[in-house]
């Protein structure tokens, strides 16, 4: 069974308000000092978790199924834990009758300076991570000070008085998850370059398309090893291009062939990619990530597509080992004039394949979209159908309502979110 966000959190946040009310006395658990203080242990756990779930460890993303689900997971974790934070800094952690020492003797002023400290660092962590129009290179730079900042909050932890000791339940809480969280945070800040798995490629080959390109690198040593649909981290080794940026790999694994990329201008750091990328560029490709596979002996699939997220389709295409492709109908949602491939292209890979092809460019209240979709649904078993679904978050909503109209289990639905900030 795969952890989801929710279940994930509220468990931190439970097992977190459980220990700290072993620690209290009975009359005193229900009070407004006693959820304060168990608010703070809990904003430290969620920014623990945060820091682990940062580190890209692959044996986090197996349990989350899929790094795609860690990252989403990630941004709510901060985001509760300035909720759970802002309240431990309004009220008051403590009253009379508890039994109260510092794990960590600070002199008064810096207790009070890392206190602090502690809610600011919390406070930029999450607003840099939300905030959309900071441009993504400083954006990145400035989200690898979460760890450092992370620190301060466990200084703060140690040198505050509160009736937890490092031996009770609580504090043996505490102290494994800041363990965890400063561990994941120190290997993605200093390790992470030399340990996770990575590669250097070269850039051979571009295909230009409107406001896009199709990336094609060949390993200059060993390659990287992955599954069509698993997507990596890209660094171009050229000023303004060294932050690693994530990309579906648009190719299967096949020996001897340059792995591809598909990338359009969406934001500062693509646009720049497509208008500066060169051939006898060198990269760094961190890889593989990433969970988005098909169905398993499925008797009817149908794919969707929407914009860039045609990516991995086009690998499942491209897969010579693939079966089973003839009982595949792709819908691939495009914007007239900025459509890549382009439509022909497509269409002949597709036909290469025996997969049916369903152009939609006008939206999801398509006929060519909901006529085809309500044929497929009424022709064989709802139950019986298996989608797969790389695209935008309204393409998402609207899938799922055609879905729901003709009876389609909702558990039957494979994607893959693609947008990490």
């Amino acid at each position: 069974m795969r952890l989801n966000t929710w279940s994930f959190l509220s468990g931190l946040v439970l097992v977190s308000f459980a220990v700290v009310a072993l620690e209290l006395p009975a009359g005193t658990r229900l009070t407004m000092a006693a959820f304060s203080l168990s608010s703070g242990v809990v904003a430290l756990v969620l920014m623990a978790a945060a820091a682990l779930l940062g580190a890209r460890w692959s044996v986090v993303e197996s349990a989350f199924g899929g790094l795609d689900r860690v990252y989403d997971t990630h941004k709510w974790l901060g985001v509760w834990a300035l909720a759970f934070a802002s309240v431990h800094l309004v009220f008051k952690a403590g009253m009379q009758g508890w039994d109260t020492a510092a794990i960590l003797a600070l002199p008064p002023f810096y207790v009070r300076l890392v206190r602090q400290l502690s809610f600011v660092a919390l406070m930029l962590i999450v607003l840099l991570a939300l905030n959309r129009k900071i441009p993504y290179r400083t954006w990145r730079w400035w989200h690898k000070l979460s760890g450092p900042l992370f620190v301060i909050v466990v200084l703060h932890w140690l040198s505050f008085k509160t009736p937890i000791t490092l031996a009770s339940p609580a504090g043996i809480w505490l102290a494994t998850v800041a363990t965890l969280g400063l561990a994941g945070a120190l290997y993605k800040l200093l390790l992470y370059p030399a340990l996770s798995k990575h590669a250097e490629y070269k850039i051979i080959d571009i295909v230009p398309g409107p406001a896009a390109i199709a990336l094609s690198l060949e390993p200059m040593g060993k390659r990287i090893a992955f599954e069509p649909g698993q997507f990596a981290f890209v660094s171009i080794q050229s000023p303004g291009l060294r932050e690693p940026h994530p990309f579906t790999i648009a190719c299967p694994n096949a020996p001897g062939e340059p792995i591809q990329f598909l990338v359009r201008a969406l934001g500062d750091y693509t646009g720049t990619l497509v208008a500066e990328a060169k051939i006898g560029m060198h990269a760094d490709v961190y890889a593989p990530f990433g969970r988005f596979q098909r169905p398993v002996a499925s008797k009817r699939e149908i794919w969707v597509a929407g914009g860039i997220g045609i990516s991995p389709f086009i690998a499942w295409l491209r897969d010579g080992a693939a079966t089973g492709l003839e009982r595949v109908t792709l819908f691939h949602f495009y914007t007239p004039g900025r459509e890549f491939p382009s439509i022909d292209a497509l269409d002949t890979l597709t036909g290469q394949r025996g997969v049916e092809c369903v152009q939609v460019p006008d939206g999801s209240m398509s006929p060519a979209f909901r006529d085809r979709f309500g044929e497929i649904a009424q022709n064989i078993a709802p139950a019986d159908i298996d989608i797969c679904f790389c695209g935008p978050k309204g393409l998402l909503t609207d899938l799922r309502a055609a879905m729901a109209e003709h009876g389609v289990p909702a558990s039957n639905l494979r994607f893959e979110r693609f947008d990490f900030r």
